[in-house]
């Protein structure tokens, strides 16, 4: 029986294309973000904001999705409670100057928050 030798020339067009084959499953990926660190969660964002806003000492004590990655709760600061809207690169509190402009934006993102249920039918 005899054995068969892989020549050198062999060897090298095996690496070389096994070389390639990464390469394009690395460039693969790279192109599909496989390889970026996960971004926040809405709701780590909008403690965030209210932390660089009102401060380290602020909480967050309730949050309700919103419609397209808005994110609408309260936060409590200094015992006083104020209701949010986040957005990606806004918060809004209820207590900024521009009240009509909150009033959309709660309409707009948060159809539902701080809207009182509709009152059950009577018999």
């Amino acid at each position: 029986m005899s054995r068969r030798r892989l020549s050198t020339d062999r060897l090298i067009l095996i690496l070389g294309v096994a070389v390639l084959a990464l390469g394009a499953l690395i460039l693969w990926l790279v192109s599909r973000n496989a390889f970026a660190p996960a971004g926040p969660t809405p709701e780590e964002r909008a403690v965030a904001q209210v932390r660089d806003i009102l401060g380290p000492d602020a909480r967050v004590r309730y949050t309700e999705p919103g419609r397209r990655l808005a994110v609408c709760g309260y936060v409590e600061d200094g015992g006083q409670t104020i209701a949010f809207i986040s957005r990606p690169n806004r918060l809004m509190l209820s207590t900024d100057p521009l009240r009509t402009e909150y009033e959309q934006m709660q309409r707009d993102f948060c159809p539902g928050f701080l809207t009182r249920p509709a009152p059950a039918a009577r018999p």
